[in-house]
Formats: C-alpha cells, structure tokens, sequence
C-alpha cells in the first residue's frame, strides 16, 4: 500500500480501493439482503430496527436521513409511523430519505415498493448530496462499520443535522460476557458464511461481513468517537446482550 489504509474485513487494503470492494459486496448480495438477514439473525433483527423506529419516534413534518438505507427496511418503518403521527394530529407530511452507495440495493428496495413520503438517492456517507443542517434526524443501520472513513462519516451526519438533531445509529456490537462472545464467535464464523454460501451461492461476502463486525469499534470508543465529531450525550443502548448496539447522540 502506498496510501491510507482502511479495513475490509480481516485485511488492511489501500483507502482508495476499499469502497469498490464493499460495492462489489452488496452489490452480490442485494437480491436477497432481507432475506439472508431474518435467516442469519432468526428474525431478531426486525425486533432491533423496531426499537430504533420506537426510539426515533417520527413526527409530521420531519426530514429524516437514512443512510446507507439499502432496501428501505427502516425508511418503511419511519414512514408509516409518522404517518401515523400525522393522521393524530395532522401537520404536513414527514419526508425520509434512503441514501445508500449502492445502486443494486436501492434497486432491490425500490422493487419490493415503498411509502409516499419515500424518496431514493445514490450518495456516500462521507460527501451527502445534502446542505447543511437539513434534517432533524439521522438513521444509519448496519452500515457505518462498512465506511472506509467512519469518523468522516460521524462528521459528514453532524453537518447535515440541524442544531438539535437526532442522530441514530445502530450496529452490531461487542457482545457484554465472554461466554456470549465465545459463542457469538462459533456461529458468525461458522454458521453465517454457510448460510450465504448455500442462500445466496455467496460465501466470501458473508465471511467479509463478519470479519467487519469485529474489527468495529466497540460502545465505548464508537460513543467517543461520536463525541469527537461533535455530538452531545452520546451514549448506547445494547441489543440481545450486545451483539448489537443503538448509539444516539444530539447535534449541538
């Protein structure tokens, strides 16, 4: 390597090369994204982004930012419950934006249909097609361990929040006890890059995809990190003891 480094999955690549290989990923995987997810997590999954869609609480009125949104699983959620909100109170429409790098997700998202106050963009976390201080809430899921600059991208969601924006992040996490590590290990490594090998006739995308959980920062330094971006109260809350995390902080 002859530049910056960054990681994809166990191997340290050269900065400039890692998004195109973590296009050429999702880019493999995205017909059968949702489908691989319910399988590899049982369809806990869906219980995580339904507390994050809790936790957010989308009101009338709202922009709100899904990044790295892919198939639109949590823009539908955000959706409807504003949705919701407005058919209590009234107020004008809320608007949710699905912003991902990857074509072929948004394709696959767009396929399965969406909700009117849905819009798709293509656009990198690092360098939103965005002005400053646009959106009161920003939501990434599972997507910011696969940035090739994650403080970039916790910097790049501070500018386009307005001042008191929220900002939501949920990932997959450190597990909290040895032993939930110790066998949190054994299935990732050993049952997940099986399932995507004979679901998605893809092992080597799945086998990336949990390298890249573990070389993520865990709650702690990620919540410093928010801080050093600029984010106040950061701080988190652990999913199924840890194996995933919903990080929150507030634009100042």
């Amino acid at each position: 390597m002859t530049g910056p480094s960054a990681t994809f999955g166990f191997r340290d690549v050269d900065a400039s090369e890692k998004a195109g290989l973590v296009r050429g990923v999702f880019d493999r995987v995205a017909r059968r994204y949702d489908l691989m997810n319910d399988l590899m997590s049982g369809g806990v999954h869906r219980l995580w982004k339904d507390a994050v869609a809790a936790r957010l609480n989308p009101q009338p009125g709202e922009t709100i930012l899904d990044v790295a949104g892919g198939t639109g699983d949590m823009a539908r959620r955000f959706a409807r419950m504003a949705r919701r909100a407005q058919e209590r109170r009234g107020g004008p429409d809320a608007r949710v934006f699905v912003i991902d790098y990857n074509a072929e997700m948004i394709a696959a998202g767009r396929e399965r249909g969406f909700e009117p106050e849905m819009a798709w963009a293509v656009g990198d976390a690092q360098r939103l097609p965005l002005p400053d201080a646009c959106a009161d809430a920003y939501v990434i899921s599972f997507g910011i361990r696969n940035v090739t600059d994650i403080s970039a991208a916790l910097r790049e969601a501070r500018r386009v929040l307005k001042p008191g924006g929220r900002f939501l992040c949920l990932e997959f996490s450190r597990p909290t006890t040895e032993a939930l590590r110790k066998l949190y290990d054994a299935y990732s490594f050993k049952v997940i890059p099986e399932i995507g090998a004979r679901v998605a006739g893809d092992r080597d995308s799945y086998q990336y995809l949990v390298e890249s959980i573990r070389r993520f920062p865990d709650q702690r330094r990620f919540a410093a990190m928010m801080g050093e971006a600029g984010f106040s109260r950061a701080g988190f809350t652990n999913y199924t003891g840890g194996v995933a995390a919903l990080h929150t902080g507030w634009a100042i």
